[in-house]
């Protein structure tokens, strides 16, 4: 199956991350709108939908809309007026999770591709069929499945039947992202879209004692609790060769809500480690790309079930955040003369820093201090720059030809 071509699909939370994801190699990427996603808090409203769509279509690109909510009656007449107005824009799929919305979207959106949500929890070939006979083109496989259990999916599965899986990101304690914990404590429903990760909160226990009931006795952990939920990221990019090689149409990385910084990383990552093994399949080697992985805040890594059923080493105790070595430094608004670039910063920066600068189709970055920095309006050379206001530019010199919306990395 090597010979077949694997879509890389990656998050996009605005018109700008979609822009950096396509740059940095993405085929495809997933977006919603606010109201019926599962990312309330996503920047990409109707107007930057319809831009990035025309955008992604004109170079030769996918995109994907979430309506995955599980919906209340109420909801209805919205999903009819999002469904038809996303197939009168040319969509390319419509990510469903709702056996009712389902319904909607063959009605509303006759000419645009279904694809079943990871929320619907599809962990089985007979599911597969179902959703295949009710219109859907794409499967979105749930997270727990290990490779034994997806090769037998694709085995058994309709044969015009896409098959889709998440490689890397966030993962979350509820079945497949199915969890009422976020409603239960804060009243935020993470299956309409407004999950406030409790799975991440610091927790602290205690346990009854039994001559004494009521009387509480606390669990020695530390001052800020335990992180009890908290899941490692996943990250497959060492599977690479299994996945292309069991057939898998599609891998998915998680984070609408991530910066421009991870989302190029990440799909810069991916996207060469595909390539190369396509390329080369006897000499692959991933470790190149967790290091490039490793440069972005995550909570530590696992392959979760996709190894081991019997895997439980995917839970982060800590609650830490690792690899805060670098942070997104800024990204490329334009060439000026003299080799100089206009860049948007988004942290500080001052001279003698350390910048890398990704580079798309490329895994090792490229690395230099910044010698100079100048006004963007006055054009005075200045030490430091920080980002106290909104799309704050600078001047700074970098040591290669290169393009709009490429991003540099500081090096704390």
């Amino acid at each position: 199956m090597k010979n077949k071509k694997i879509e890389l699909l990656a998050p996009a939370g605005s018109f700008e991350k979609a822009k950096v994801a396509f740059k940095y190699g993405a085929d495809a990427i997933y977006c919603g709108t606010p109201k019926l996603s599962l990312r309330s808090r996503s920047e990409l409203g109707d107007d930057d939908l319809e831009k990035t769509i025309k955008y992604a279509h004109s170079i030769g690109k996918r995109v994907h809309v979430a309506i995955n909510i599980f919906a209340w009656d109420e909801t209805y007449e919205e999903i009819k007026k999002q469904a038809a107005e996303l197939d009168r824009l040319g969509v390319d799929a419509i990510i469903v999770a709702d056996g009712g919305v389902v319904d909607i979207v063959r009605q509303y959106a006759p000419n645009t591709e279904i694809h079943i949500s990871t929320q619907a929890n599809t962990v089985s070939y007979h599911t597969c069929k179902f959703w295949h006979r009710n219109g859907a083109k794409r499967i979105i496989l749930g997270r727990e499945l290990n490779k034994e259990q997806i090769k037998d999916i694709i085995k058994n599965k309709p044969e015009d039947l896409d098959i889709e899986m998440f490689a890397h990101g966030a993962l979350c304690f509820g079945y497949s992202g199915r969890c009422f914990l976020s409603e239960f404590l804060s009243g935020r429903s993470g299956n309409l879209g407004s999950c406030s990760q409790p799975c991440r909160w610091a927790f602290n226990l205690y346990v009854e004692e039994t001559n004494n009931p009521g009387n509480l006795m606390p669990v020695e952990t530390d001052e800020k609790g335990t992180y009890i939920f908290s899941s490692k990221d996943l990250c497959l990019i060492r599977e690479i060769p299994e996945i292309i090689d069991m057939g898998i149409d599609s891998i998915k990385i998680e984070g609408r809500l991530k910066t421009e910084y991870y989302v190029a990383t990440v799909i810069n990552a991916y996207r060469n480690a595909i390539d190369d093994y396509m390329k080369d399949p006897e000499n692959y080697n991933p470790e190149k790309y967790i290091r490039e992985l490793e440069k972005t805040k995550t909570r530590g890594l696992t392959t979760f079930y996709f190894n081991d059923r019997e895997n439980k080493d995917f839970q982060d105790y800590s609650g830490r955040q690792y690899n805060s070595d670098y942070e997104f430094g800024g990204k490329v608004i334009k060439e000026l003369e003299d080799g100089k670039t206009l860049i948007e910063i988004r942290n500080k920066l001052s001279v003698g820093d350390t910048l890398e600068l990704l580079i798309p189709g490329e895994i090792d970055s490229l690395e230099f201090k910044i010698e100079e920095l100048w006004n963007d309006e006055t054009l005075e050379a200045i030490p430091t720059v920080n980002p106290g206001k909104a799309e704050q530019k600078v001047i700074l010199k970098i040591p290669t030809k290169v393009e709009e919306g490429w991003i540099l990395r500081r090096k704390k």
